[in-house]
């Protein structure tokens, strides 16, 4: 009797180890999804804001929201009122697991003209990966939607978190 008989066991180890090589190196062959336009299109982190981003580490979504908060960092204005002309409010500073996060908002004749994430974490590699393609695309939501009721971005969950609270404290320092 031949080893590699059709109902040997034998066989059917071979084929079932051939399977789980050829699935491993197809599933170590695939590429993570990246957004190449969006992060070549990103804009160069504003350091005239005189605040120290970060704390190392990545900003991705691990499943726990622990530790967002806001750290009473008050928001700074200037201009007329909060329906007529034009003014910028920069929200409180947001810690969040990985760096603290602060938006810089204007507001013109009572609408949102431009959202600024003057503080994001970025210290990392990993940071840099993540913000370059959430940040835009957060400050891109919150013009859209005109106020901090924004989705999260995949992937950049404490620092989507933490763009909200600092959004809406903007906010809140042009209404009142």
């Amino acid at each position: 009797m031949h080893a590699l008989k059709r109902k040997s066991p034998l066989r059917r180890m071979v084929l079932a180890g051939a399977a789980t090589v050829s699935g491993m190196v197809l599933l170590l062959s695939m590429k993570p999804h990246s957004s190449p336009g969006i992060a070549a299109a990103a804009p160069a982190p504003s350091s005239s804001a005189g605040v120290s981003a970060g704390s190392g580490g990545s900003t991705g979504s691990s499943g726990s929201s622990s530790s967002s908060g806001s750290s009473g960092s008050s928001g700074s204005s200037s201009g007329g009122s909060a329906t007529t002309g034009t003014r910028t409010v920069t929200g409180d500073s947001v810690e969040t697991r990985y760096g603290p996060v602060q938006v810089r908002i204007t507001v013109t004749n009572g609408k949102l003209t431009d959202v600024t994430a003057v503080a994001y974490p970025q210290d990392s590699p990993r940071d840099q990966e993540i913000n370059s393609y959430a940040v835009p695309q957060l400050n891109r939501e919150a013009l859209a939607a005109q106020s901090a009721n924004i989705d999260v971005v995949s992937g950049a969950t404490y620092t989507s978190q933490g763009y909200q609270q600092s959004l809406q404290s903007a906010l809140d320092s042009v209404k009142g």
